[in-house]
């Protein structure tokens, strides 16, 4: 089995390229003073942190915790404290030479987990130029090491004919999919479900374009599950799990919303959300449209929901072990996808501070009994084929 691994070039569907702090000053015009998107020093919390005006958006080292030798969520002070291979391109290709990673596709912080702050910043000039700027350095990070680091975009989600226009400019500048977010209701827009959404599904549709749903990507406020009683670490852990399963919602939305059935050739990706919930969400998802009518109400809807899914879903798992086995065994490989969440806290980033192998050694030490053909549609055939990669 070790030789089948080294053998796969592995893509790897869930990175983050920790933005440099002149990302957004170096980028978007100095006419809106403080309000792009900079690094400051926080003095409250003894770290550097990203604003925009005097509104934090979060700790400049929390994203970059490889190699790291506290527990989450301690983290660098400062972005000079950092790995440079979680934003340096060619520091950061040997890394994945040594793993045997062959492509990353890439993932923002700063735009995703705080758009909300993004949002608030009151000026839609500004708005769309933060999003733009970041999309165009994924293609100048990619073209240091090209072949290596793959873009997928964000999104002016809360304008829907300057999303249209940046999946049009993003897809002729060669972005492989697109971010949204899990819960466009919680920031004021239409339901996930809406037909206010159909026009982006239609144009990811017609550009091949996956619609990528990374976790903490809608209301952060629904998974402060913790007490300060319990400890920051036993919070830190208990938010993360909530995270995972809450793309349990979207995947049952997607399907019972009637986007997978009006979109029959649009695929779209649980990201960093595991798959060993996958097989009972499905299993229950098609008890309850037999159980609750769906059928009867939905005629046109054609196919049960493991069967929407095994059509056009996927699922990333990156430190699971007997639950992606079980997961495997009960849906088969088609719809599974591996990624390693580098650098994140979770990640598959040996260190000091973590439980984490190395990706090589967890593949061969979890897989080593399934089959060449189903590691293979895992490691690399399935992202290919919905990413559209050479």
């Amino acid at each position: 089995m070790s030789t089948a691994i080294t053998d796969i070039p592995i893509i790897d569907t869930d990175t983050h390229v920790v933005e440099p702090p002149d990302l957004w000053t170096s980028r978007v015009a100095s006419k809106w003073g403080d309000l792009v998107p900079h690094v400051a020093w926080d003095d409250d919390k003894q770290e550097e942190a990203w604003y925009t005006g005097r509104q934090r958006l979060g700790a400049v080292g929390a994203p970059a915790m490889a190699g790291w030798h506290e527990h989450p969520p301690f983290h660098p002070r400062r972005f000079a404290d950092t790995d440079p291979t979680a934003w340096d391109a060619t520091k950061r290709a040997a890394l994945m030479d040594t793993y045997g990673v062959q492509s990353q596709i890439l993932y923002p912080n700063v735009a995703v987990f705080d758009a909300k702050s993004i949002v608030g910043m009151g000026d839609t000039a500004l708005q769309l130029a933060c999003i733009q700027a970041y999309n165009d350095f994924l293609v100048d990070f990619g073209n240091e090491q090209p072949g290596r680091f793959i873009a997928v975009s964000g999104l002016p989600f809360w304008d829907l004919a300057a999303t249209l226009a940046e999946i049009e400019r993003c897809a002729a500048n060669g972005h492989k999919g697109i971010v949204f977010t899990q819960d466009p209701s919680y920031f004021g827009l239409p339901q996930l479900t809406d037909r206010y959404w159909d026009p982006m599904w239609a144009s990811a549709e017609e550009k091949g374009l996956p619609v990528n749903f990374h976790i903490a990507s809608g209301d952060l406020d629904l998974f402060d599950v913790g007490h300060p009683d319990n400890g920051i670490h036993a919070n830190y852990a208990a938010m993360g799990v909530s995270f995972f399963m809450a793309n349990a919602r979207t995947l049952a939305q997607l399907i019972t919303g009637g986007i997978c059935h009006r979109f029959p050739e649009l695929n779209f990706v649980s990201v960093e959300s595991g798959v060993g919930w996958i097989p009972f969400a499905l299993e229950a998802l098609d008890w309850q449209w037999r159980n609750c009518g769906v059928h009867k109400e939905h005629p046109e809807y054609d196919l049960l929901p493991s069967e929407y899914f095994r059509r056009q879903i996927y699922g990333c798992f990156w430190f699971e072990r007997d639950s992606a086995l079980s997961a495997l065994a009960q849906i088969g490989p088609d719809n599974v996808l591996y990624e390693t969440d580098f650098p994140h806290p979770t990640s598959m980033s040996p260190g000091p501070a973590s439980d984490a192998q190395r990706p090589d050694e967890y593949l061969r030490d979890v897989f080593a009994e399934v089959d060449a053909d189903s590691l293979r549609k895992i490691l690399h055939d399935n992202a290919a084929r919905i990413y559209h990669l050479d």
